[in-house]
């Protein structure tokens, strides 16, 4: 009875977990089923794709963004395989983008990996071919190419370096060398000796060069305060004050009625110049009678000079002189 009812435990339990284990199997495949992918394909023409498999994952610059989803031999050209791809939707895939068939590891499985594309470019659309990359048996042979034509021109070098004449010519050269080394030595030996024979020269030019030195750094400073100042200047209220004036002045200008000012100006003009001409005719009409009354002026001081000598001469005539008042001044007349 016991063991039967260990047999029932069992069984519930086995059966449980081959539910639970049924569950998780099918969310997770139904998960994959369901998700929503885009389709790409890459159209690989005279390169191998050994170490593609259908459920290889795909790259998008290292990062993975979906998995390859078919592999076939395109019928019309023997010689060129087809790949597609099921990517994550939404992946952005560019025009100019290639996909590169890349290693796995050491395990000799690859992948695809999209790379370039710029930002200037158009978006692929799905169904639609990615531009075939290189493949790294190709990368391997280019940069075997390289070495080898680098290796090429290194035993060439050689070749050359270690020729007859060139052999003959390395003592002639080391000759040179060493001639060389001497010149250098007597030329580092006579610099030494003129600097040993002008030390106080040198040291004298070092000095006033100290002190130009100082002097600039002194211009520098000034230099510097009188461009803090300018600054300040310009930066101050008082510019400012200065630019508004003036601009109310313009403004004031630009509203005053300039042509009636000018034509007042030039009325005024005409009236001053009549005014003067007016002073003109009245001084000189003033100047005759001027001169007319001084004439008969100087004519009476003659008389009463005449007159005076007369009475300094013979005094009587004061005494006789009422008989004569009623005589006229003929020479007045």
């Amino acid at each position: 009875m016991k063991s039967r009812a260990q047999k029932i435990r069992l069984g519930i339990f086995v059966m449980i977990s081959s539910v639970l284990l049924l569950l998780l199997v099918g969310f997770f495949t139904a998960r994959r089923l369901f998700e929503k992918t885009d389709s790409y394909y890459v159209a690989y023409s005279n390169v191998s794709v050994s170490g593609l498999e259908i459920g290889s994952p795909v790259k998008y610059l290292g990062i993975t963004v979906g998995s390859i989803s078919e592999i076939i031999i395109n019928p019309k050209d023997v010689n060129q395989i087809i790949v597609r791809l099921s990517l994550k939707a939404g992946t952005p895939v560019k025009e100019d983008a290639s996909a590169d068939i890349v290693a796995m590891g050491i395990t000799g499985l690859k992948t695809i990996e999209i790379r370039g594309g710029t930002n200037e470019a158009e978006f692929l659309k799905q169904d639609q071919y990615i531009q075939q990359g290189t493949s790294l048996v190709e990368d391997i042979s280019g940069r075997a190419e390289v070495i080898a034509f680098k290796v090429e021109e290194l035993v060439n070098n050689l070749l050359v370096l270690t020729s007859q004449e060139n052999m003959a010519k390395i003592p002639l050269a080391v000759d040179k060398i060493s001639k060389t080394a001497d010149d250098a030595s007597k030329s580092l030996n006579l610099v030494n000796d003129v600097i040993l024979e002008n030390r106080t020269d040198l040291r004298t030019s070092f000095q006033q060069a100290n002190v130009i030195t100082g002097k600039l750094e002194q211009s520098s400073e000034k230099l510097y305060l009188a461009t803090s100042q300018f600054n300040a200047l310009m930066q101050s209220d008082t510019l400012a004050d200065i630019l508004g004036n003036l601009r109310e002045i313009s403004v004031t200008l630009k509203e005053t009625r300039l042509k009636e000012l000018i034509e007042n100006l030039a009325l005024t003009t005409q009236q001053t110049q009549r005014l003067i001409v007016k002073l003109e005719t009245d001084v000189d009409k003033g100047s005759q009678e001027l001169e007319e009354n001084l004439r008969l002026l100087k004519f009476t001081l003659g008389n009463l000079e005449e007159a005076t000598r007369k009475i300094n001469a013979n005094p009587s005539i004061l005494i006789r002189g009422g008989s004569s008042k009623n005589i006229p001044d003929k020479k007045l007349d």
